[in-house]
Order: C-alpha cells, then structure tokens, then sequence
C-alpha cells in the first residue's frame, strides 16, 4: 500500500490519475510523454497516479506569490514576506467530459494554464478549424460519425472494474 511523505514539489506539475483495474495505464503514460515532448522544461513535474473505480484525471498545480503587504498585522508589521498560494486545477475528468481527451485539446488546456501565451503551431491551428466544424454540426450541418474502428472485444470493457464505461 502506498504511504504519502512530505517532500518538495515541482510546479507546475501535472498529475494523471488513472485506473488500473480499466487498464488504462498505457494511455496515463502515453499521454505523459506527449506533454513532456510539447512542454519540455516547462513542467516541473509529471506523476502518474494509480487508482482504482474508473477514475482518469488529469490536475494541473501552480504556483504564485501573493502579496502579503496588506494583510500584516500589528504583530508582524515589518516582516510582510510574500506568500506562495498552490493551485490544483482539474482540466480533464473522463465521468464529467464524457470520456478521453484529444492529445491537442489536453496539450491546450495545459497551455492555458501553464505557458497562456505560447503559440502550438499546428494544434492551435487544429482546434480553430475542429471549433468551426462544431458550430456546423451545432446547427445540423454534420452528421455523426459511427465508431467503424472499434472492434468487439473492445466494446465490453466491464472485466475489471464496475465503475467503467
């Protein structure tokens, strides 16, 4: 069983808790390594998290001072040090999003949060193009599309956990 211990953290982090029992720690892993190939040195750290009861999420932390100038009090004046403020951010849980996410959509979400100005080249591209098809299919445009590619073992995933689709 695992036990938790106090140690520093690199921020941002990105940690992806992923459920064993769906067997879904290849895509935690996958998913690892096309934020670490996008991101680089941006990430202080990824941590892949295994769990249990159909659980896949990705958090994003963060980190960032606030000024604690305003709030010393009479006991402390002077000595009015900047306080660091942690952030957890969910950016991706596959029970409320309805399933998994596209690699450009969570490398994007990442970027919102991490590195906001940063430019994704052919993912921003990507989206802008797949958002305008959205609005079509809004409006009755698109039809759609039956998942051809699924084969029928794969459809019944209930082996290993009660909790998956």
């Amino acid at each position: 069983m695992a036990s938790e211990a106090s140690s520093t953290v690199k921020v941002p982090r990105i940690a992806i808790a992923f459920c064993t029992q769906c067997k879904w720690n290849l895509r935690a892993a996958y998913y690892a390594q096309e934020l670490l190939q996008t991101f680089s040195t941006g990430i202080g750290e990824i941590a892949l998290i295994p769990v249990a009861g159909g659980i896949f999420t990705v958090t994003v932390t963060t980190s960032h001072t606030v000024d604690n100038s305003s709030r010393a009090t009479a006991a402390s004046e002077g000595s009015a040090e900047p306080v660091m403020r942690v952030t957890d951010t969910v950016i991706w849980d596959r029970k409320t999003e309805g399933g998994f996410p596209e690699t450009k959509e969570l490398k994007n979400r990442v970027r919102n949060i991490i590195e906001p100005g940063r430019d994704l080249g052919h993912i921003d591209r990507s989206l802008q193009k797949g958002s305008s098809q959205h609005d079509r299919s809004e409006k009755g445009e698109a039809e759609p599309k039956s998942n051809v590619n699924v084969k029928p073992e794969q459809k019944s995933t209930k082996d290993g956990c009660d909790d998956c689709i």
